[in-house]
């Protein structure tokens, strides 16, 4: 019985790694990537992003954070998280914050830049006013695009790592055999 359980898991493991979504962030002419969380507003906005970058107008708040409206909201799973810099959170399901400060918030996470530092994160956010265009980073970019169905027999993976069963599947981003699928 466990080994029933235990070869799925180690076998989903290396799929779900792979799946591991980057983005861009572009402010001022200046550029880093960051690695998305694995949750339901990420998967949303990772496949808001696979239709192209989406522009966020942000500006400072606290002293600590650059805030701005996203297009849309998304699903949230907020929880009380003190932030570092680098950081990346929704909230109140429809605003972006980046953190170059701390703050203990009820958030939902969406990322958080690679490599980030208070002052890497003020280089690269400037002061003030500030647009913001996030785009998924090139090597993040689906490894493979179709638009028939998926043989059955081929496990498929939503990115939460739940396995879809469903055929045909319907629009969205999916993991099969270690390559990130999107449907359109």
């Amino acid at each position: 019985m466990i080994r029933r359980i235990v070869l799925p898991l180690i076998l989903l493991i290396p799929i779900m790694a792979s799946a591991q979504i980057k983005i861009t962030i572009t402010a001022g002419g200046r550029t880093a990537t960051a690695t998305l969380a694995d949750n339901a507003a990420t998967a949303e906005l990772a496949e808001l992003l696979a239709s192209g970058p989406v522009t966020v107008e942000m500006s400072d708040y606290g002293g600590f954070e650059k805030v701005g409206s996203l297009p849309r909201s998304f699903t949230t799973s907020n929880r009380q998280i003190t932030t570092v810099p680098g950081d990346i959170m929704l909230y109140q399901g429809n605003q972006m914050v980046i953190f170059y400060g701390s703050n203990s918030w009820s958030y939902t996470p969406l990322g958080h830049i690679d490599g980030a530092t208070a002052e890497s994160v003020k280089t690269l956010l400037g002061s003030g006013r500030v647009t913001v265009i996030l785009s998924l980073d090139s090597g993040s970019a689906t490894d493979e695009v179709i638009s028939d169905n998926v043989s059955a027999d081929r496990p498929v993976f939503d990115l939460q790592g739940r396995l879809v069963t469903e055929r045909p599947l319907p629009p969205g981003l999916y993991v099969s055999a270690g390559r990130k699928l999107r449907i359109p």
